[in-house]
């Protein structure tokens, strides 16, 4: 944001993500390190505050804001932020008068249901005029700085291929990738385990961040009944890392109300769709299966609140969790992870699997497009694990380059072998383990 402030022809900018991701902090933050005066508009909070924009004039809606609230609103050392834009979104079209009439005031524009005014048929975008970034949870990167975590954050930075890990660091950043892994990255949650709250205060602020979540339901477009909202959602977190099959969502549920209802919660940002791809170039949503597609939630804070997992005085062990949740945590881990790759596409990060069905079966369980490339990621919850189904893969994409990403330290290899079929293939083969994953981008570049 740091630099889009300063960018002399910035555009108004739309933040988009979930609710409760941070959105409103980062203004604030931006305005508070920038020594700019904050002018905040909330309008869900006040809908009157909409009477200010009649006009399309930007100057004479500062000059009414200037009014309204008893002081002087300067462009040059100002930043206009107009929170949950949703409540008045036919004042998304009107962004683009501030970029053409007025740019010298950075305007910032969010709503916890703004992407459903965005996907209104009477929504049109100024192209070219406004802006979008999409905000997710915190990472693991992140997470580490929120506690101070600075040293071993420098060495997981330090290492590189080829360079012999530090078995200290291995340890210590598997510890607190655990926890990272009970605590999630959700901004209240994160403060709280970094204030030493205890960890059953911390779930139930997960609990309560569902329940706000679930609050909204009934504001949903279409106005779905928020049982089967609840349903599809429960859904999600059961089947992460396999198939979304609409007709397991519940007893009850057709299946077309299980459709709809992914629908709406990835059009609000709970939930993720992983797309099936045939992975035959690039770009990867070019050979999609709509057909085929797995879902993961927004951020892992929601799988303990919806599947219950327990916390006292402090998190379980993670030999103590039950191996189906150990998959289900790798799984929405790692989605949170390549979310954070972003290749720009315009309405947010996107995820991709691949799997062949029939005689012979065989899943990659991530795809990613990086510096003009296919790259396959194989994902273990464990430290070990037959990789068939990457070999073959990689063998008939005619791909050099694979990730896997595991409990052993990382590493950096040439894999020579045949695979199942006889045939054999040759590629280089990058090992990292789950806390390493948010620096593959780089670590690809070496």
């Amino acid at each position: 944001m740091d630099a889009w402030l300063q960018d002399s022809g910035r555009r108004p900018m739309v933040l988009r993500g979930a609710r409760q991701v941070g959105k409103t902090w980062l203004v604030r933050d931006l305005a508070a390190r920038s020594g700019r005066d904050l002018v905040e508009l909330n309008f869900e909070r006040d809908p009157s505050l909409k009477r200010h924009f009649a006009t399309n004039d930007p100057r004479n809606i500062l000059a009414e804001l200037s009014l309204a609230s008893g002081r002087d609103i300067h462009p040059e050392t100002a930043i206009l932020f107009l929170d949950e834009i949703q409540a008045a979104s036919p004042l998304l079209a009107k962004l683009r008068w501030f970029y053409e009439e007025l740019p010298a005031l950075p305007v910032v524009a969010a709503g916890s249901l703004l992407e459903f005014a965005l996907a209104a048929p009477t929504f049109s975008v100024p192209v070219g005029r406004i802006g979008f970034r999409h905000v997710e949870p915190m990472g693991f990167a992140e997470y580490l700085e929120a506690h101070g975590a600075q040293r071993l954050l420098s060495t997981l930075r330090e290492w590189r291929p080829g360079k012999e890990p530090s078995p200290a660091a291995h340890e210590k950043a598997t510890e607190w990738f655990h926890r990272y892994a009970m605590v999630g990255g959700m901004p209240a949650a994160v403060k709280a385990d970094v204030e030493g709250r205890p960890p059953r205060e911390v779930r139930e602020l997960q609990r309560e961040l569902v329940a706000t979540y679930r609050a909204d339901f009934a504001r949903y477009s279409g106005r779905m009944d928020r049982d089967i909202l609840d349903s599809v959602l429960r859904a999600v977190a059961a089947s992460l890392g396999r198939k979304f099959v609409y007709a397991h969502v519940g007893e009850g549920v057709k299946q077309q109300q299980a459709k709809r209802g992914l629908d709406l919660l990835v059009q609000a940002r709970l939930v993720h769709e992983v797309r099936h791809t045939a992975a035959n170039g690039l770009p990867l949503g070019a050979e999609v299966k709509d057909g085929r597609r797995k879902a993961v939630l927004a951020d892992v804070a929601l799988l303990h609140a919806l599947v219950g997992t327990p916390a006292g005085t402090a998190f379980p062990a993670e030999t103590a969790l039950a191996p189906a949740l150990r998959g289900q945590l790798a799984e929405q881990l790692a989605a949170q992870q390549l979310r954070l790759f972003h290749d720009g596409a315009a309405d947010g990060p996107e995820l991709f699997y691949w799997q062949r069905e029939g005689s012979s079966p065989g899943e990659i369980d991530y795809l990613v497009q990086l510096g003009g490339r296919i790259v396959p990621l194989e994902l273990k919850s464990g430290a070990a694990g037959a990789m068939k189904s990457l070999h073959q893969f990689v063998h008939d994409k005619r791909l050099g380059l694979a990730v896997r990403c595991d409990a052993n330290p990382p590493s950096h290899q040439v894999v020579d072998v045949k695979t199942t079929r006889g045939d054999r293939v040759t590629y280089r083969l990058l090992g990292v383990p789950p806390y390493l994953l948010h620096r593959v981008p780089a670590l690809l570049e070496e």
